[in-house]
């Protein structure tokens, strides 16, 4: 059974494109590295001046957390985030029983 990661976020408004190329940047660099697929996403809406965005990897150990938190702090995501960063590990079922 194959694990999905899903981290999401906030991020101002005002920020997105300096954002975006970052996170773009450090999905690239983790596909590369761990053969990984990667997809960033963002809300359509703005709420409060900010876009909710999420990091999909899939087909992770559990242990991959630790490598994007490395991967965060090289980028300098961190400073472009407001607020918490939500992480979540999701499982393919199969549709048919």
């Amino acid at each position: 059974m194959s694990t999905n990661l899903y981290i999401y976020y906030k991020v101002a408004a005002s920020r997105a494109q300096e954002f975006d190329h970052a996170a773009a940047a450090m999905q690239a660099e983790l596909s590369l590295q761990h053969q990984v697929n990667t997809a960033l996403k963002r809300s359509a809406e703005i709420k409060d001046e900010h876009h909710t965005w999420m990091e999909v990897y899939s087909s992770v150990p559990p242990d991959f957390v630790q490598v994007i938190d490395l991967a965060v702090a090289k980028h300098g995501l961190a400073a472009l985030i407001d607020g918490p960063r939500h992480t979540e590990f999701f499982v393919n079922i199969s549709s048919c029983a």
